[in-house]
């Protein structure tokens, strides 16, 4: 079986955004649903998979990052309303048997993300 997995990279500072919170959630036709809630670790990185074995199904999802409050604790001086806040990533996984790493490449300004393995 596959596996999820996620990491932060803080581009201000040219470091991974260690202690950002992040949810996923399953998304259907009637909502969605709380499947996880994390924490990055000091290499930005979740310590375990957000999905793996059975967890891992086919479908469609979104990762919520918590930027704003990173870049706060960073002491990092924002606007308010902040540019960037909460980072929604809605991403679908087709094949349950292959790896999806969805990082979050971000600054206070902008975010990209992309389909690693």
């Amino acid at each position: 079986m596959g596996k999820l997995s996620t990491h932060v990279l803080d581009i201000t500072q040219g470091k991974p955004g260690a202690g950002v919170k992040v949810a996923l959630y399953a998304v259907n036709d009637t909502g969605k649903k709380l499947l996880k809630n994390a924490t990055t670790n000091q290499d930005g990185r979740c310590d375990t998979p957000l999905l793996q074995g059975d967890e891992m199904q086919a479908g469609r999802y979104e990762l919520v990052f918590a930027a704003g409050d990173y870049f706060a604790g960073q002491g990092v001086d924002l606007p308010s309303p902040r540019f960037v806040d909460e980072v929604v990533l809605a991403f679908g996984i087709a094949d349950a048997t292959q790896n999806y790493h969805v990082p979050l490449v971000v600054s206070p300004w902008s975010y990209s993300t992309y389909r690693g393995s």
